[in-house]
């Protein structure tokens, strides 16, 4: 039998792999949530003329993203995305152009039911 000092113990142990709380239960559950809450609704992507002074908009209508923040951070990605301006309102998303194809490839690739 051999007698390991513990400092050898200690350095065997890598601190990346190391898992103090075992919360894997409870991402799993989390995640079930969103992919349910994303495929429950029909979303639509359109473009529109009307109204906007001869300019396109892309609008996004049929998403449930109650909190304010959350919609925030889905419209700068989006914006970033396309490359373009946008705003949200009355639980539209209105980008600026005709970025159907755009918006419906990456909402596809987000698990959203178009």
């Amino acid at each position: 039998m051999y007698i390991i000092p513990l400092y050898i113990n200690l350095k065997l142990m890598r601190s990346k792999n190391w898992v103090e709380f075992q919360n894997e239960p409870i991402r799993n559950e989390e995640n079930k949530i969103k992919k349910d809450t994303k495929g429950s609704n029909k979303i639509y992507v359109y473009k529109q003329k009307k109204g906007k002074k001869g300019k396109t908009v892309t609008i996004i209508s049929g998403l449930c993203i109650d909190d304010s923040i959350q919609a925030k951070n889905f419209l700068k990605r989006l914006k970033v995305l396309c490359g373009t301006g946008g705003k949200f309102s009355n639980n539209d998303f209105q980008l600026q152009g005709d970025l159907v194809d755009k918006v419906k490839s990456f909402l596809r690739e987000d698990n959203y039911q178009i």
